[in-house]
């Protein structure tokens, strides 16, 4: 069995460049690959197209590599709680493809799979739809929707082991998932890392076979967005 550990993230992320195409897994704070994120803000990476279904907040997540103007194109599904997101992309100093979230998600598992393309229904009659090829099924127009192209897919599971299984927890399922294996290297980052044979075989979510580096976090502050309490 290949052993993909890595001994930090340093050594994880130690051949990204400028100009490359990143994905990065989590859903608003949930489930995001803290340890990477920083490493790319030390690294002083430039010209990045991150995709991502948001950027995180002002102050952490992407929002850190938006501050120092790392990220050249923000490919999301929404500008979210991130208003240093929002004045870029209205200023014109970042440029944003905004896609539907459903389409988003296809796109990662799209290239998961290695399929190309794929027709969808969302974003017909839109500004999504233009300069796309457009196709009738069923009486209903779909538009042509092209599979993402990455060179990197960033994750962060909660458990995993040396041979690249992951479990993950939760909503940080939901991006993190489908972008494992869908880039040319998949770097996973998880809070616990233990030997093959430990993860019950039933519970692993992606089989090592679509990651390539591993290794384990350091620290996850597992920030909260907008914290919500009901009165006493």
């Amino acid at each position: 069995m290949i052993d993909k550990r890595v001994a930090n993230v340093e050594i994880a992320l130690a051949d990204i460049k400028d100009g490359q195409t990143i994905m990065l897994g989590g859903f608003g704070l949930c489930g995001i690959p803290e340890n990477c994120i920083a490493e790319l803000v030390k690294k002083n990476i430039t010209n990045l197209t991150c995709i991502s279904n948001n950027a995180g907040v002002d102050n952490f997540g992407l929002g850190q590599l938006l501050q120092k103007k790392q990220i050249k194109k923000m490919i999301a599904s929404y500008v979210g709680e991130n208003a240093e997101f929002e004045r870029q992309m209205l200023s014109g100093e970042l440029e944003v493809q905004l896609t539907p979230q459903g389409t988003l998600a296809e796109k990662c598992r799209a290239a998961q799979a290695g399929i190309p393309a794929f027709y969808t229904p969302a974003g017909y009659g839109t500004e999504v739809a233009e300069g796309k090829e457009t196709k009738e099924f069923k009486e209903k127009m779909h538009i042509l929707e092209h599979a993402f192209d990455a060179d990197f897919s960033i994750v962060k599971a909660w458990k995993g082991d040396y041979a690249g299984n992951l479990i993950f927890k939760g909503t940080a399922r939901n991006f993190n998932a489908p972008m494992s294996g869908a880039a040319k290297i998949t770097i996973a980052e998880v809070e616990e890392l233990v030997e093959p044979g430990v993860l019950d075989p039933n519970e692993i979510h992606i089989p090592g076979i679509m990651v390539q580096r591993i290794f384990q976090g350091e620290k996850f502050e597992k920030r909260i967005e907008k914290v919500t309490t009901r009165k006493k």
